[in-house]
């Protein structure tokens, strides 16, 4: 042992948590007692080593995606509800053990956990009681529960939007969670052979136990990028677009700026965020590519392109496999304001693009007065403006709607692992 590796297990207490489990419970408290979604709280795992970082991300987003089952368990051995972190510890615990976790590592795990801070030290006799009865059968309580449903929010207009039998199916999509997609800079065969997955038949990568994602192959040589397979379709819907003047107008993370520098568009990138314009930096000189960055508002932008790629703000609830927070941070207050923001960004963009342009409008959002309804909304207005025939050889009918887009749904591809839910159009002005 090293002499700092030796200084470091003297300091560490006796009885200290796991630092990832510490971390899951942390995060699980920012997002269940204060609604703020996971990707706000980088600083809950600062200092935390690759692997119990990614460990610490996994637990939070296992729990509140299995939070229902978690909570209906935990009601039979509880008097009264505890305070918000002992309920978190004792719902990490039996998601883990529920999951097939060891027995006497997680209990005693989670022990340690209440009793290393003053408000939760008087708990941990309840912990050790609760977890050590939830080690008799409670897997098999569990796998005979129902799948998580969706908060009555966001629940009620999507069996009214997509029926009381897609529901279900996109809650189990949710549950299941998301395997990693990639998009490749240039051969996507080659890709999928060298990190060992599958090709899907839009031109992504999928890998469903994708391990630490930043050690596989062609990471750091730039040849792919982290993508869900529904995200990289709005770029598609564009074809050949080599030497054209694209403006991506909502850019970060990256990941679409990228794919339309692949393809050899003369790209601006524009964000209101400098902070995240920085990711895009970074991700484009990790891939070689280039692309002008425009830190500014995009009501506020000017100039004409051949075609604008809108991915519009939005309530992210087509993310909810990949980001099951989201339903507990947020309760849909915001939505209409976000109808309103995409209405008046679409109607902007419109007249960035040069006559014969082409603007493809997409949000990640289920619910249609973020999707279809604002096309509708857009072809009454301007007389100028048609919906584009699509007739790429990958997309299935089965995702295309009545105005001429694109409706993606967690449920679709399901034997497949399932995409995001995402809506998209592509617009011309003639």
């Amino acid at each position: 042992m090293s002499e700092k590796s030796s200084q470091t297990a003297k300091s560490a207490p006796k009885n200290a948590p796991s630092p990832a489990r510490k971390a899951a419970v942390d995060l699980l408290d920012q997002v269940l007692d204060r609604g703020r979604p996971l990707s706000e709280h980088a600083a809950v795992l600062e200092g935390l080593s690759p692997a119990d970082r990614a460990a610490a991300q996994r637990l939070a987003t296992d729990v509140l995606r299995g939070m229902e089952r978690a909570d209906r368990l935990l009601q039979h051995h509880l008097r009264k509800k505890p305070t918000t972190r002992v309920m978190n510890i004792l719902r990490l615990g039996t998601v883990e053990l529920c999951q097939g976790g060891a027995a006497h590592g997680v209990v005693s795990d989670c022990v340690n956990l209440a009793a290393a801070a003053r408000p939760t030290m008087g708990a941990k006799g309840l912990v050790n009681a609760v977890l050590r009865k939830m080690t008799v059968d409670a897997d098999q309580a569990w796998a005979k529960l129902r799948v998580p449903r969706l908060p009555k929010w966001l629940r009620g207009p999507l069996v009214e939007a997509w029926g009381a039998q897609a529901v279900p199916a996109m809650e189990a999509a949710h549950f299941a969670g998301a395997p990693v997609d990639l998009t490749a800079k240039g051969d996507a065969e080659a890709v999928a052979k060298a990190v060992g997955g599958d090709l899907l038949p839009t031109g992504s990568i999928r890998l469903q136990d994708a391990g630490q994602v930043t050690g596989l192959p062609g990471y750091e040589a730039g040849d792919w990028w982290v993508q869900d397979a529904a995200a990289a379709l709005p770029v598609k819907l564009l074809g050949d677009i080599t030497g054209l003047r694209v403006l991506d107008m909502c850019a970060a993370p990256g990941g679409k700026t990228m794919q339309l520098a692949a393809a050899s568009a003369q790209v601006t990138a524009l964000d209101l965020s400098e902070q995240r314009l920085k990711r895009v930096r970074q991700n484009l000189k990790r891939t070689g590519l280039t692309a002008e960055l425009v830190v500014g508002d995009a009501m506020d932008h000017t100039g004409l392109y051949d075609a604008v790629l809108l991915d519009a703000p939005c309530s992210a609830t087509g993310t909810i496999r990949r980001h099951p927070d989201l339903p507990h941070a947020h309760q849909g207050e915001k939505i209409a304001e976000l109808i309103g923001l995409q209405e008046a960004m679409l109607d902007h963009a419109l007249h960035l693009l040069k006559p014969g342009g082409r603007l493809v409008f997409a949000t990640c959002s289920l619910i249609p007065d973020e999707g279809e309804c604002q096309i509708e909304e857009v072809l009454a207005k301007h007389s100028d403006i048609s919906v584009e025939t699509l007739d790429f050889p990958w997309i299935e009918e089965e995702w295309r709607s009545e105005e001429g887009g694109l409706r993606l749904r967690p449920d679709f591809w399901a034997d497949r692992g399932g995409m995001d839910g995402f809506y998209m159009a592509v617009l011309r002005k003639t």
